[in-house]
């Protein structure tokens, strides 16, 4: 699938979207005031984005 100029495949979308999952966490556990665990998190989440992008 093409968008954008970009060609996305099923494993590119899917990696996106444990990206969005991951960030969703980074904000439920700096909303419970576990900073250094959201960090991990914000950092997991970065390298699943980068990952997607060379994936593609």
């Amino acid at each position: 699938m093409d968008i954008g100029g970009l060609h996305l495949t099923y494993g590119t979308v899917a990696i996106f979207a444990v990206a969005v999952f991951l960030l969703a966490g980074v904000y439920s556990f700096v909303k419970q005031g576990l900073k250094i665990a959201a960090l991990l998190l914000l950092v997991l989440a970065g390298f699943a984005v980068a990952g997607g992008v060379m994936w593609s």
